[in-house]
């Protein structure tokens, strides 16, 4: 679609000439996510610096019948803030205020533009820190992590972002303002606050954020288990959990993440091994030796070839810091790479990693591993050259295969990453059409008209959004 000069005009009154993007050269920017597969360039961006704003221009884009969605930092990886179709953007980035901390009652109220890891660095010495802890957390935005629930290596004990969001206030795709939740805990009624955390943006605009906090453990033992074989490494997180031991952490690198790592950081990573487990563990000082020692043997039982123990606290950052940065160093293996997130039950780990290394060698792709292992969250990541369009349909082809596999495990084909425009079609395949029906009519309640976020994560929404899908890969939605 066209904006009209008019409507530019509006919104150039509502944020300013500085807030408003409509060159082609600069929306260019904006074409995608960290989904680099489909690409779309919206007609217009926005940035709001306050809630009346976001009101304003929702109000704006209803009267003149135009689509909107929200957009953090971009780093989500389905599509989650592709502008299908065209339409505003409303970028959140200049929204990233922390309004309150609340030590006694243990939360802060933030917008949501704020870089998630500037919380907890806001936080740094005050005995508490911010729990959800995604990979990309230098970047992403809390925002963002309230709209596709991400959760991060410190999940398996902590849990994902719902389980750290007390309450929104949001701009609702009518324009209004409500607030869902707050800084109370066990708000009675619905858990409206549970079901806006997850919803990719198609149910509003957070436009504040009551956030818990959480204690800093005492202590913490951080470990480097080093093993062959992945098929070795599988075995010792199923064996760790099933000792009732719940590492803070328990992630899982293959050769070709250590191979990036060792490059980028040069930690003295092994090079031969086959795979590596990062696993940490925290609480009291008097609980946590034990523990470690308990996983040592584990790993040890399990076939480890060496576990290395972080002795210092900068030995611990540089660990996380190769594990959190794992993804920009795959920039030096391949141009471009697509990154999947499935869910397996953990004993089917070594079954799903084996049947990812066979797609990758199906459709000539080179599939490189970093996940968190301890629940089941699997990460594989496909390398190739994004202007390659028959590497491109080899690579959708092997993602579906492998999400298809997910499910065929008793799985999920979302984790953390959400549905977005990518994951679409598998929608009826995960669930029932009641199901789904009901997930509609849920969504209608919040966006009866469909301009917020539209055709994201139901087929029912985006089967009109897969046409371009079509039109640029031929047989994309007949492989899925």
């Amino acid at each position: 679609m066209s904006l009209s000069r008019d409507l530019i005009q509006r919104f150039q009154q509502i944020v300013g000439d500085e807030g408003v993007l409509y060159n082609p050269e600069e929306l260019l920017v904006y074409e995608c996510d960290g989904y680099v597969v489909e690409k779309k360039v919206p007609d217009v961006v926005l940035f709001p610096t306050c809630q009346q704003h976001v009101v304003d221009i929702v109000k704006t884009c209803n009267e003149f019948d135009v689509p909107f969605l929200p957009r953090g930092a971009g780093t989500s990886l389905a599509g989650g803030t592709l502008p299908v179709g065209g339409g505003v953007m409303i970028t959140l980035t200049r929204m990233k205020q922390i309004l309150e901390v609340n030590m006694r009652d243990r939360y802060a109220v933030v917008e949501p533009g704020l870089v998630n890891v500037h919380l907890t660095q806001h936080l740094a010495g005050s005995g508490y820190h911010y729990a959800p802890d995604p990979s990309s957390q230098g970047a992403c935005t809390i925002g963002g992590n309230v709209a596709t629930n991400s959760g991060g290596p410190h999940t398996l004990k902590y849990g994902v972002t719902v389980n750290h969001v007390l309450g929104v206030e949001a701009v609702l795709p009518d324009g209004s303002v409500v607030q869902l939740g707050g800084p109370v805990e066990g708000s009675p009624g619905y858990d409206l606050t549970g079901l806006f955390v997850g919803s990719e943006g198609t149910f509003g605009i957070a436009t504040r954020v009551y956030v818990r906090i959480t204690r800093d453990p005492v202590a913490y033992r951080t470990m480097l288990g080093v093993f062959e074989t992945v098929h070795d490494a599988t075995q010792a997180i199923s064996n760790i959990v099933g000792a009732g031991i719940v590492p803070a952490a328990l992630e899982m690198m293959d050769q070709g993440i250590v191979e990036a790592l060792e490059a980028a950081f040069h930690f003295g990573f092994p090079l031969d091994a086959g795979a590596v487990l990062l696993i940490e563990v925290d609480g009291l000082e008097v609980a946590v030796n034990e523990e470690a020692q308990r996983i040592v043997n584990l790993c040890e039982q399990s076939g480890a070839r060496e576990v290395r123990k972080a002795n210092t606290a900068e030995e611990r950052q540089l660990l996380w810091k190769c594990r959190k940065q794992a993804f920009g160093a795959i920039g030096r293996l391949s141009p471009s790479y697509c990154t999947q997130d499935g869910v397996v039950p953990r004993t089917k780990l070594p079954e799903i990693l084996e049947f990812i290394s066979e797609s990758g060698k199906r459709h000539d792709i080179r599939i490189v591993n970093v996940f968190h292992a301890g629940d089941g969250n699997i990460h594989p990541i496909l390398l190739f050259d994004e202007r390659d369009k028959e590497q491109i349909e080899r690579v959708l082809k092997s993602s579906d295969e492998i999400l298809a596999k997910c499910l065929e495990l008793g799985g999920s084909v979302t984790g953390e990453h959400g549905i977005g425009v990518e994951k679409i079609d598998f929608m009826s395949k995960l669930f029932e059409p009641d199901d789904l029906a009901v997930m509609a009519d849920v969504r209608k309640a919040f966006n009866p008209m469909g301009r917020c976020s539209p055709q994201k994560m139901l087929p029912t929404a985006g089967a009109c959004g897969m046409e371009h899908i079509e039109k640029d890969h031929p047989g994309r939605r007949a492989a899925m």
